[in-house]
């Protein structure tokens, strides 16, 4: 096996200026990106080409947190030189254990500086630029400049937001407003890598239902009798600020509101005795993000970057090829083992992001609007927070401004047959999202 092995690789030639040290560390790379090999489609670019045009690759990384970190350290080492991240959190002390780019010195500086300047000074050669922001802040003409995008996400709604944008900027007639979106996540021991060609494969909004949903808090609870940190934050974030800031969005990503959030939460858990509130936690529980395990994050950063790779160099097949049939999910578990399944996720057709048709619901027509309101929120396939309704001939429900809220607040205590006939189309907006998502009503 030795003598096969050493053979197979004296075949494969040596780039010029191996002698350099500088270009020793990259010798590893040339076993891949030299050699010839069953899944090496005859048109594809190979060797000092292939090498060119994976350094010419632009590619964003979104997140730079625990999958990001370790992302952002792959790419850099896989031979991406081109590299942008955006991220708009700052270095918290919880972060340490597992978002390795961070030390001490570095708690309280944004993440997305941190994280591009460390790999920057470990791999020469490596231009990263960071923007400290979130992802809405930017608009198409940003996005449209990369060749592949890939997520290190711990929020479902700005996965949802990204996929809604790179969907949105798709012209059929222009392959190069394709951008291949990776996205992986994870939770404790378990995680999934997913490739994403908009328009072509199944999208985010078509897998929702994957994420489900976190089980509610009875609302007596909250504003009773609390037992947990997470019922006070629950309650500053339900209750508190309906109550003192109605009319404002919260944003999620706005550390003003979250410090608001916490500030309350913390007041209420004091005067019931309940310790345990912190910032961070605030924003997991808000931002409902779940906690993490460094192993399970590794795994994942490196399937996600092996994707990337391949789609940038057509070395290998990679998941979400748009062909019927392709595999396009990669799912993980080390809950007992180590176990992967790969399969392909079907594109609805009914998917209010990528699909043609409205999602059809069948609801009760004696049901109030504001049941089906809050329907919108428990649905796996739906998950609106604060949705906005309205037909093509009338304003159901606004959230905002006031004077809108105001306006039709009287819906709300309407039944649905009151409002509407079976088979009617209604479209539902969220200010968390750039689209609107259409369902046609059937009434039971």
């Amino acid at each position: 096996m030795e003598e096969e092995f050493e053979e197979s690789h004296r075949t494969v030639p040596k780039p010029k200026g191996m002698a350099d040290p500088e270009a020793r560390r990259w010798e590893y790379l040339r076993y891949i990106l030299y050699r010839p090999g069953p899944w090496v489609p005859e048109e594809a670019t190979q060797g000092t080409e292939a090498v060119k045009f994976l350094e010419r690759m632009k590619v964003l990384v979104i997140g730079a947190g625990g999958l990001g970190c370790e992302i952002l350290k792959n790419l850099a080492l896989s031979g991406f030189k081109d590299i942008h991240v955006i991220d708009m959190d700052t270095i918290d002390v919880s972060n340490l254990n597992r978002q390795f780019l961070f030390r001490q010195a570095d708690v309280g500086k944004y993440k997305a500086e941190v994280a591009a300047k460390f790999v920057m000074n470990r791999v020469k050669g490596v231009s990263i630029e960071a923007y400290c922001g979130k992802i809405q802040d930017k608009d198409e003409s940003y996005y449209k400049q990369f060749n592949i995008i890939v997520c290190g996400l711990d929020s479902v709604e700005a996965r949802r937001w990204i996929n809604a944008t790179l969907v949105d900027m798709v012209d059929l007639e222009d392959g190069d407003s394709i951008k291949p979106l990776v996205d992986g996540g994870t939770e404790g021991f378990k995680g999934q890598t997913r490739v994403i060609i908009p328009s072509f494969t199944a999208c985010i909004e078509c897998q929702l239902e994957l994420n489900a949903p976190r089980a509610a808090v009875p609302l007596c609870t909250l504003a009773t009798i609390p037992r947990q940190p997470q019922h006070c934050i629950e309650w500053a974030h339900i209750i508190a600020w309906e109550e003192e800031r109605k009319g404002d969005t919260l944003d999620t990503d706005d550390p003003e509101h979250i410090t608001w959030l916490y500030q309350k939460a913390a007041k209420r858990a004091a005067e019931f005795n309940i310790t345990g509130v912190t910032y961070s936690m605030t924003q997991g529980v808000v931002k409902n993000i779940i906690p993490a395990i460094a192993s399970t994050n590794a795994i994942i950063a490196a399937s996600c970057c092996n994707e990337a790779f391949k789609i940038a160099t057509a070395m290998n097949p990679s998941l979400g090829a748009p062909a019927e049939g392709e595999n396009n999910y990669m799912m993980y578990s080390g809950d007992d083992g180590v176990y992967t399944y790969t399969y392909s996720y079907e594109k609805k057709e009914d998917c209010p992001v990528c699909g043609i048709t409205a999602k059809k619901i069948e609801v009760d027509g004696e049901m109030y609007l504001r049941n089906f309101m809050d329907l919108l929120a428990e649905m796996p396939d739906a998950q609106l927070k604060k949705p906005t309704i309205r037909t093509e001939g009338q304003s159901l429900y606004y959230q905002a401004p006031a004077s809108l809220e105001e306006a039709t607040r009287h819906n709300l205590s309407k039944k649905l047959s009151e409002l509407l006939s079976s088979g009617d189309e209604v479209a539902v907006s969220d200010p968390a999202y750039t689209i609107d998502f259409r369902f046609q009503l059937i009434f039971k």
